[in-house]
C-alpha cells in the first residue's frame, strides 16, 4: 500500500481462504481458510511465519495495539483471544455466543451458528462487532464476552453467502461468492455503518444511544445509495469509507454539514 505496487502471492493454505486481516502496527497480516488454519504472515517473507490449529478459524482480526488477535469460528459460536507474542499457547479468553444467539434466533430469526462474516475490534479495543449476514450483529464486550448491542436490521437478512458456507453452483452458472464485513465501526467507536440487506442504502447504528433490557439497537440514520451493500470498510486514517457489491463507492464527509 506505500507505493502501490503488487508484493507477492502468499501460498500456504489448502483450503479456501475464508477471511484477511492487516496488522494495524506493521507489514504482518492474518489469514484463516477452510483446511482449518489460521496462518502469521510478513509481507517481507513468502512464508507463514506462524500457523493455529482447529476447527472451522473461519473469521481473523487484530486489536488496536496489535497485540491481541481474536479468531472466531461460527460453527462452534465462539470467538477466541490469543496474545500475538503467545500465539501458540492456548487462548487467554474464549467467549461463547451460545445463549446470546438463541435468544436471538427466538426472538429475531437470527441464524444460530451461521452467518457471520466478520470481526472487528473497536477504536478503543473495548468491544468486538461481530457481523452477520442475517437480520441484525452482535457487539459484545471484549473482556467478558457479554452482549453490549444487538444492531437490529430492519429489511432481514442479506441472502448472501457467509465465508464458512458452501458455495453451490449457481442457477445461471456464475462463479458463486460470499460476503464479508457488511458492517464496519466508524473511527469513533460510536457509530457502526452497514448495509442495508438486499436493500439500497447503508444503516447507521449511534451505540452511544440507549436501548431497553433487551439491548436491542435499531439503526438512526440511513445513507442513500443506488444499489444494495455487499461490503463497507472505513479508512481512519483518511476519514474515507468505501462500500462495494458490483462497484466501489468511495464515501467522504459533508464537514459543512451540521
Amino acid at each position: 500500500m506505500h507505493d502501490n505496487s503488487f508484493i507477492r502471492y502468499f501460498r500456504g493454505h489448502e483450503g479456501r481462504v475464508t477471511s484477511l486481516s492487516l496488522s494495524p502496527s506493521g507489514d504482518q497480516f492474518l489469514s484463516s481458510s477452510l483446511d482449518n488454519t489460521v496462518k502469521l504472515w510478513d509481507c517481507r517473507s513468502p512464508n507463514a511465519t506462524g500457523s493455529l490449529n482447529f476447527e472451522s478459524p473461519y473469521l481473523t482480526a487484530y486489536d488496536p495495539s496489535a497485540t491481541v488477535i481474536a479468531i472466531a469460528s461460527p460453527p462452534a459460536q465462539t470467538v477466541l483471544l490469543y496474545d500475538l507474542k503467545n500465539y501458540d499457547k492456548p487462548p487467554f479468553a474464549t467467549f461463547d455466543l451460545l445463549e446470546i444467539e438463541k435468544k436471538c434466533e427466538m426472538s429475531y430469526g437470527q441464524r444460530s451458528g451461521e452467518g457471520w462474516t466478520s470481526i472487528e475490534f473497536s477504536n478503543n479495543g473495548k468491544y468486538i462487532l461481530v457481523s452477520t449476514n442475517g437480520p441484525g450483529h452482535y457487539i459484545i464486550d471484549a473482556y467478558t464476552g457479554e452482549l453490549k448491542l444487538y444492531l437490529r436490521r430492519p429489511s432481514g437478512a442479506t441472502g448472501r453467502l457467509a465465508p464458512g458456507d458452501e458455495l453451490s453452483p449457481t442457477a445461471d452458472n456464475r462463479a458463486p461468492t460470499y460476503s464479508q464485513a457488511d458492517a464496519c465501526f466508524a473511527p469513533d467507536g460510536r457509530y457502526v455503518i452497514g448495509g442495508n440487506g438486499s436493500q439500497t442504502g447503508m444503516l447507521v447504528w449511534d451505540c452511544f444511544s440507549r436501548v431497553g433490557s433487551d439491548k436491542v439497537l435499531d439503526p438512526t440514520a440511513e445513507l442513500p445509495s443506488n444499489r444494495p451493500t455487499g461490503v463497507v470498510l472505513y479508512n481512519p486514517r483518511h476519514n474515507l469509507m468505501a462500500s462495494a457489491e458490483k462497484e466501489v463507492v468511495l464515501w467522504a464527509p459533508d464537514m459543512d454539514a451540521a
